[in-house]
């Protein structure tokens, strides 16, 4: 009597033959066509162009141990979970021992969506029975490997980062999917980089999201770190499956393509400004591109702003302005010293031959008094105190306002200084029933994940008061005259 052959030998060879190549396991551990999968003949192309840049990673030996990320930014309903799981049952089928670590933006998209879809995905699959799918881990059966051989759906939080800290799994493999990414905290992104260092273990980050912020890690992604990641927009109306028909009346009913709804929901592109935000992206883009000649801001005084550290995260910003034109000076570590602080400034504002110094006073009025020791004049601001104009709340709202009319009225930021870039498009407001402007905290943004906007905060303190352009053999001086309008070709 011939032996029954063991099912599960042809899915074993089938696992083993794809080890490197997801795009082939998703042609061939579903059954395509069949089913509640009889309207879709197989993976979608954008699926497939994903799974392909894995397998060309992986297919190099010099580059297979060089984490791999992949961000991808798109429009509503491509099937961003339907790719999740694909992976994610390729990774767990073909690779012994595989670690995998799912995140979400919220408990509710991680509960009803993210989870759920990635689980359905396991079932679908012919190796469905390989595995245990629980409601927040997915194991192989092995009762004695399912501690090492698990994918997790762990919820993000930036004060519990244990999850991602200790995501290491040497010499074998390590995904990490980001579900709505443009919502996780930044610390959550630095703690996994951290994390994803073993050597000679493939390594594999993808981060998906609907591209609602163009603020954070996941905006990054495809700006500041774009030479780490493999970056792509989809738009949903490309994607073969959608409802064309209704995402285009999403573009109509948001004023047309360039709307930020349009960008966001349909597009998978940034929008120029998110609805709180208080200085727009476009305006930083432009001012990026603006190139000054000498002329243009030469006649103007030259302002030192200075932001001390506000934590020890933070670093001591000190930049110039004149006229149109601003350049960071130094940016250091905190530093606790406020004379040696001190003489730094006071050596800047020699060299640059500055007309006037101001100091935020929240963690500066130290090195002003060392500063006064050294027969400085420079000038103490209170970011808290009373503005000049009642339709702000405080005197810092009124600065970074004088600062978004800058950079419309022709203000041209260094394109190579990233850190100013990011910080002026960081702070939203917040809303008032008196109609009031007022910025959100630093400690508010860091709650959300955005850094401290210190080198922006230095920008603005350029604005406190009026300045007067020093004569031949004159100390800088200050001259108040608020009751005149301000005028961005004269500094202020």
């Amino acid at each position: 009597m011939t032996a029954r052959p063991d099912p599960n030998e042809e899915i074993i060879r089938l696992a083993a033959a794809c080890r490197f190549d997801p795009d082939r396991w998703s042609l061939a551990a579903w059954d395509w066509g069949e089913g509640d999968l009889a309207a879709h003949p197989g993976p979608r192309q954008w699926q497939r162009d994903i799974n392909r840049q894995i397998r060309d990673h992986l297919a190099d030996p010099a580059r297979r141990f060089t984490p791999l990320r992949i961000a991808v930014a798109s429009g509503h309903g491509i099937g961003k979970s339907a790719e999740m799981g694909m992976l994610s049952n390729w990774a767990m089928s073909c690779w012994a021992d595989c670690r995998i670590v799912i995140t979400a933006n919220t408990r509710p998209q991680m509960q009803t969506k993210t989870a759920p879809e990635v689980g359905l995905w396991f079932r679908r699959a012919v190796t469905a029975h390989w595995f245990d799918m629980q409601a927040q881990s997915i194991r192989c059966r092995d009762p004695k490997r399912g501690d090492s051989w698990r994918l997790d759906f762990v919820t993000w939080s930036e004060h519990n980062t244990e999850a991602f800290a200790g995501l290491h799994n040497q010499g074998r493999i390590i995904l990490l999917l980001f579900d709505e990414a443009s919502a996780i905290a930044d610390k959550v992104w630095e703690v996994a980089e951290g994390a994803l260092t073993d050597e000679e273990t493939v390594i594999i980050w993808v981060a998906f999201g609907n591209p609602t912020r163009n603020g954070g890690r996941f905006r990054e992604c495809f700006r500041k770190f774009r030479h780490r990641w493999q970056t792509r927009h989809i738009d949903s109306r490309s994607v073969e499956g959608t409802n064309r028909v209704y995402l285009q009346s999403i573009v109509d009913d948001a004023g047309g393509e360039d709307s930020d709804v349009a960008r966001y929901r349909v597009r998978g592109e940034f929008p120029s400004q998110s609805p709180m935000q208080f200085i727009a992206e476009a305006d930083v883009e432009a001012a990026r591109a603006r190139h000054l000649r000498p002329e243009q801001y030469g006649f103007a005084p030259r302002i030192i702003g200075v932001d001390p550290a506000w934590t020890g995260a933070d670093a001591v910003e000190i930049v110039l302005r004149q006229g149109l034109m601003v350049k960071s000076l130094l940016s250091l570590p905190r530093n606790d010293n406020d004379v040696e602080v001190a003489g730094l400034i006071a050596r800047l504002e020699d060299d640059e031959g500055a007309d006037a110094v101001f100091v935020d006073a929240g963690y500066g009025t130290g090195i002003v008094s060392a500063g006064r020791t050294m027969g400085r004049n420079w000038r103490l601001v209170w970011f808290a105190g009373k503005p000049v104009d009642p339709g702000y709340l405080n005197k810092r709202a009124e600065m970074w306002g004088t600062v978004k009319r800058w950079l419309k009225d022709g203000g041209a930021l260094d394109p190579d200084d990233r850190t100013l870039s990011a910080d002026l498009i960081g702070p939203e407001t917040v809303p008032r029933l008196d109609g009031k402007i007022q910025l959100e905290s630093k400690a508010d943004m860091k709650a959300r994940g955005i850094p401290s906007p210190n080198r922006a905060d230095a920008l603005a303190l350029t604005f406190a008061e009026p300045v007067v352009k020093r004569g031949p053999g004159q100390a800088g001086n200050l001259k108040r005259l608020m009751d005149e309008r301000y005028d961005p070709h004269a500094g202020l």
